[in-house]
């Protein structure tokens, strides 16, 4: 197939407007083109065929945070600081200041995540309420359906994806069932693991055993409930 008609070919699929067919140099394969990082690979071998991107875009968790808030709803960035605020519903779980919450807004933005939608009357200026895009919303899907590879992220990450799909109404039994089974191997090395010596080493040691125990039981324990008829 002639690059030219591969790229219609593949340009149809895309996942938003904004797409070109430019050399995809983050994968082995020669004969694969990046959607204009939407999302989706064109591959060119004895025939053309689209596949999903598994990498998730290097975001920081405040980014993906928002990203998941918008793309349930629709909000101006005063509103998403609220839930993010101390005792707000999800600040309650992992505060996260407002200046970096507009900072987020604005990377997002930049990377064509979420969109402007409307205004909104406020105290002085209007306030630009912003929804996700397409391509934003399954990005958000796909990072709030996908376990934390560190027992460390189970307090901030983790417990995020989870208040998030409770806020959706969506059950979280697939999320702790691929959760348990990262962290079930990473529990296992570190108790295989024997210290250097009896200094810090130890301590340490002690404690990430300590964690991933108890992840393993809170991960046991949520899923019995989750599991439960409502």
């Amino acid at each position: 197939m002639a690059i030219a008609s591969l790229f219609n070919f593949c340009k149809s699929y895309r996942v938003h407007d904004h797409g070109s067919l430019v050399p995809y140099t983050t994968t082995s394969d020669p004969g694969s083109w990046n959607l204009g990082g939407s999302g989706w690979v064109c591959r060119v071998g004895l025939t053309a065929s689209l596949v999903i991107m598994t990498a998730e875009p290097s975001m920081s968790l405040p980014e993906w945070l928002v990203l998941a808030i918008l793309s349930q709803q629709p909000l101006h960035g005063f509103a998403v600081a609220q839930l993010t605020a101390a005792g707000g519903e999800l600040g309650r779980v992992w505060r996260i200041p407002k200046a970096v919450i507009y900072r987020a807004i604005g990377r997002l933005l930049e990377a064509r995540l979420i969109i402007p939608e409307s205004t909104q009357p406020g105290f002085g200026p209007q306030r630009t309420v912003y929804a996700a895009t397409p391509a934003g919303r399954v990005a958000a899907q796909r990072w709030l359906h996908t376990p934390v590879e560190h027992v460390r992220d189970i307090r901030s990450h983790l417990l995020l994806k989870l208040a998030l799909l409770d806020r959706a109404g969506e059950d979280p039994s697939d999320l702790l069932r691929s959760q348990r089974e990262v962290l079930e191997p990473i529990a296992r090395a570190i108790e295989a693991s024997r210290p250097q010596d009896s200094g810090f080493d130890a301590t340490l040691l002690a404690w990430r055993r300590a964690t991933a125990v108890a992840a393993l039981e809170f991960l046991d324990m949520i899923g019995d409930t989750a599991s439960q008829p409502s």
